[in-house]
């Protein structure tokens, strides 16, 4: 018998997994309930009325160690994974059904499956970048809350799209760099205690945007739904380097690409900017100006950028050493943070919901109490408006003005152009 087109074959999965939740559901009403000890709870395990219902979206590597996380919490039962490719899936169930002692996790290819499951109350998003923003406001419609690994975002109309999701669903929404309050508490604890006075310029040492991706085709393993992991991302062929989630930024992983990522400058950047705007008390705004500083004429200092917010404080982007202050704190090379030395009042560093505890915890906790978490999505979204800034400054090589009101760049239609991208069909926002 002829195979059924994969589009085919998802949607009659779609209807077949509707229709045996229906069946399960009358069933339900059919047979009595019996309530097992483990669902009242004991010494180590909360009792199910307490235990958030988590699924996980996109399993392989930061995603593996987010569902690890939530694995290890007594207060979560995770009960579905979705991927599309078949050695995370099943790794992802393999490791939920270790945890919960039985074979009952969920794998599905198709993302809106496990959406479509009313029993779940947050996900986790793991994917590659093309896909968060599709996936965080599809989650929110279907009323799920939503831990979203960095970079938030892929481009700049997608933040305000996200937090309006967010907003308009009631949903808790987080952003997932655990380095933001993790890694950085030797600069944000100086900065908040008022020490070097009001920042006037910090300097960022991180790799740049990403590149075109020119990968022959290889032939597609039978292992992955190629025509879903693209998704929204222009049609290419498969190349295993198109793919590959490992953590370069410097060819052979999706993080290379600009169909997929903003490259270093989005993927490392997003930790290094989100300490950098958390230590200088910016996330609640958004930069009014790109400022781009072409090479030098004797070419030995290459063009950098740099943005510059409400306040006044500056952030270069790889601003050639020669050039920049003497740090008032700094983070191991990579942040170096200038303050105009006249002491200020200090302010309470602000932490995690549930205390010191971690992200997930804050997250969790928040999905409870129903707060806003310690990196809201539109804090987390303000953050990353300023390396999405800083690669069209880089890609035009030109100086822009900023409105945030309008989510746009002042008179400057080229540059508007770049505040997003096209998506292949259905895949729009």
């Amino acid at each position: 018998m002829a195979q059924r087109p994969m589009k085919e074959q998802r949607a009659r999965s779609r209807r077949g997994f509707l229709k045996a939740t229906g069946a399960a559901a009358g069933a339900a009403f059919a047979a009595p309930y019996v309530i097992t000890s483990k669902a009242l709870g004991d010494a180590t395990t909360p009792p199910a009325s307490d235990r958030i219902v988590v699924g996980g979206i996109g399993i392989g590597n930061m995603g593996s160690g987010d569902q690890g996380a939530f694995l290890g919490r007594s207060d979560v039962q995770y009960v579905a994974v979705c991927d599309v490719r078949e050695k995370w899936r099943t790794g992802g169930k393999d490791r939920a059904d270790a945890r919960n002692g039985n074979k009952d996790c969920a794998a599905y290819v198709d993302f809106r499956d496990l959406l479509a499951r009313t029993d779940i109350d947050a996900v986790h998003i793991g994917t590659p970048d093309h896909w968060h923003s599709i996936m965080t406001i599809a989650a929110c419609r279907a009323g799920k809350d939503v831990y979203l690994q960095k970079p938030e975002t892929l481009t700049l109309r997608e933040g305000p799209l996200m937090v309006a999701a967010a907003r308009r669903y009631g949903r808790v929404v987080s952003g997932g760099s655990q380095r933001v309050l993790g890694d950085y508490r030797g600069i944000v604890d100086p900065c908040w205690a008022g020490e070097i006075g009001a920042i006037k310029s910090v300097d960022i040492s991180v790799g740049g945007p990403s590149m075109p991706c020119y990968l022959a085709a290889q032939p597609t393993p039978p292992d992955i739904d190629w025509d879903l992991w693209l998704g929204p991302a222009p049609w290419e062929p498969y190349n295993s380097g198109r793919c590959d989630g490992n953590f370069g930024t410097g060819g052979n992983s999706w993080r290379s690409y600009i169909d997929y990522s903003g490259g270093s400058l989005t993927d490392w950047g997003a930790h290094h900017f989100g300490g950098t705007i958390f230590a200088a008390d910016l996330r609640e705004v958004q930069p009014t100006k790109v400022t781009y500083h072409p090479a030098s004429a004797d070419g030995k200092e290459a063009a950098y950028v740099s943005v510059t917010y409400p306040n006044g404080t500056e952030i270069f982007h790889n601003r050639p050493a020669q050039l920049r202050p003497a740090p008032s704190v700094a983070h191991q090379g990579s942040i170096l943070i200038a303050g105009d030395g006249n002491p200020r009042a200090s302010k309470p560093v602000p932490l995690y919901k549930n205390g010191e505890g971690s992200i997930y915890g804050d997250f969790i906790q928040c999905v409870k109490t129903r707060e806003r978490p310690f990196r809201d999505i539109e804090l987390a979204v303000n953050t990353m408006t300023g390396p999405h800034m800083i690669a069209i400054g880089y890609r035009l090589q030109r100086s822009l003005n900023w409105d945030r009101a309008a989510q746009q760049f002042t008179g400057d239609a080229e540059a508007n152009r770049l505040l997003d991208r096209a998506r292949r069909e259905p895949w729009t926002i």
